[in-house]
């Protein structure tokens, strides 16, 4: 052996050992992104291998009002929630007003009500028995229903208005990144050349800002598309519903999971549509720095207008239904002490809490592991372990109780066949599957923060730690969580604030006599008892005020003008 001989054999065996680990990281994240798609697969396969297929007679009967009733909300709410969400962003970055500093912040807080939520607040409001007729019948006299027409609250209509009104901020969000980053000198010219302020607003603001917009609406749609509680308490037969009735009412899963697919098609169309209109997202400025826009003064009645429309969506998404459930919570003190809501709270930290680190810690192997690994395939499977997020709980639920109920089956009766003792049903019995949807769902939310975060800590950190000799695994928890300590904590907290919101997938997949927050309130409200599901319904509001002031912090840094 020469003397070059050496060092040649050295840095061979440090790098066998090197991609040895890392071929251990890229196949975990292989495995990881595996568990996250089998459900997806597992409503494909259900779907096209039925044990009794309703195919035909879903499509000679209830399918096409599913799917109608499902269109016109979903476009309805995309429609309604981009014409305030944009409308809000434009007044807010455009013009000052009276009020408008604190609309800004306002303007985030739906998104900490759930849809559901807002739907209950709305119905009891608005109903035969609410302050709305009440007031009315004891103004005028009236003495029934038969005396005076007042439109009707449960309908397609007032789902659309609900939605939107909970929906609206993910349109708000995007519209007014996209406006702020629009230069003065556009609208300058278009004043210049006579535009008014709504000239301004159609022939150059809007055209700029429309992938954004369109971006926003993609994501309205798909939380249309999936949702449950509104459509269900308010009576609207979509698509959502239909699984819960073929699958529970009518027994049928491959019928449910047919749907489903249904379901899936639409959602992945908006998928598309959604990063198409953020490819496009894109603003061409001159080489010169430029100028941000100036905000205009409004003055007199102009002013007060635009305070009062943008404090329309706050009102009906935020106050209105804070106020109900809030007003229900003083009028019933004792359903704060209830037995219920104390076990519903401590289930909802458990699965919660569980879902979360369990969907964290996975973010991050998979996000290291490919980093680690540079091999194609773990990096090719990254983009796929998104589809969760994207797929209604009613879906994931399909995809995960089947096939885990089947193999609780047989772990079962082979723990049986071995001991003689019957353990019960290890998986589908408990929480288990709860925490598993959880975890595919909200999959998404851990990756992106968790990528992001790695993507800050510089190259040379951990490249100077393994040339020390540190493991991939001591590199991980020595240089990059660290520094990454932020970021992760704000990932728990928002895939965490997501599983207490959750309700499809904790209503199909929960075991007996076991209730989250989501589901007690619910149940109580479907009960109309708003009085026993206000307190749990307040703490899930809560908890969304949270993740809502996080998002809030993050996208409200105000430029220097």
């Amino acid at each position: 052996m020469t003397g070059h001989d050496a060092p040649d054999a050295g840095s061979w065996l440090l790098r066998r050992r090197y991609w040895g680990l890392g071929g251990l990281w890229s196949w975990g994240a292989a495995t990881i992104a595996a568990l996250i798609v089998i459900p997806i697969l597992s409503v494909l396969v259900l779907a096209f291998n039925p044990t009794e297929n309703i195919w035909p007679h879903l499509l000679a009967t209830t399918l096409p009002r599913y799917l109608a009733n499902t269109a016109i909300l979903t476009i309805g709410t995309a429609f309604l929630a981009a014409s305030m969400g944009a409308g809000a962003a434009w007044l807010i970055t455009m013009y000052r007003f009276p009020g408008a500093w604190l609309l800004e912040w306002l303007l985030f807080l739906p998104l900490a009500i759930p849809a559901y939520v807002g739907a209950y607040a709305l119905v009891d409001f608005l109903d035969y028995s609410g302050p709305v007729q009440g007031a009315l019948r004891e103004a005028m006299g009236w003495s029934s229903a038969r005396d005076y027409w007042f439109f009707p609250v449960r309908s397609r209509a007032a789902a659309i208005a609900v939605l939107a009104a909970a929906l609206y901020p993910y349109v708000y969000m995007l519209a007014r990144a996209a406006y702020r980053e629009q230069s003065a000198g556009c609208y300058e010219v278009a004043r210049a050349l006579g535009a008014g302020p709504l000239a301004r607003f159609w022939r150059v603001g809007l055209p700029l800002a429309r992938p954004a917009i369109a971006a926003g609406a993609a994501i309205v749609m798909m939380e249309t598309v999936s949702d449950f509680g509104v459509v269900d308490y308010i009576g609207v037969q979509t698509l959502t519903t239909g699984i819960f009735t073929v699958w529970l009412e009518m027994g049928n899963p491959g019928g449910a999971a047919q749907i489903a697919c249904v379901i899936l098609g639409i959602v992945l169309i908006l998928v598309v549509l959604e990063k198409t209109a953020r490819r496009n997202s894109r603003y061409y400025q001159s080489a010169r720095q430029s100028r941000p826009v100036v905000r205009i003064s409004l003055r007199g009645a102009r002013a007060w207008l635009a305070t009062v429309l943008c404090a329309i969506p706050v009102g009906i998404g935020f106050f209105l239904p804070v106020t109900v459930i809030a007003l229900h919570a003083v009028d019933s003190p004792s359903a704060w002490i209830s037995a219920g809501l104390a076990r519903a709270l401590l289930n909802t930290l458990f699965v919660g809490g569980a879902a979360a680190a369990l969907t964290v810690t996975g973010a991050l192997f998979m996000i290291y592991g490919v980093r680690l690994s540079g091999r194609r395939l773990p990096r090719l499977l990254l983009p796929v372990t998104t589809l969760g997020y994207a797929a209604p709980g009613a879906v994931l639920a399909v995809g995960i109780l089947i096939p885990v109920a089947a193999l609780d089956h047989r772990i079962a009766d082979a723990w049986l066949a071995l001991t003689g003792h019957d353990p019960g049903l290890l998986l589908t019995g408990t929480a288990a599957a709860i925490v598993l949807a959880y975890v595919v769902r909200f999959f998404a939310v851990a990756q992106g923060a968790t990528d992001t975060a790695f993507g800050r800590v510089s190259p040379a950190l951990p490249l100077a730690a393994r040339s020390l000799g540190r493991t991939p695994g001591k590199t991980l928890r020595e240089i990059y969580l660290p520094l990454m300590r932020s970021s992760v904590g704000t990932a728990l907290l928002l895939v965490f604030v997501d599983c207490v919101k959750e309700l499809p997938a904790t209503l199909l997949l929960r075991p007996f006599n076991y209730d989250t927050l989501a589901t007690r309130v619910y149940e109580k409200a479907s009960l109309e008892n708003l009085a026993e599901a206000a307190p749990a319904a307040l703490v899930v509001i809560a908890v969304g005020l949270v993740a809502v002031a996080l998002l809030a912090r993050a996208n409200l840094r105000r430029p220097e003008h």
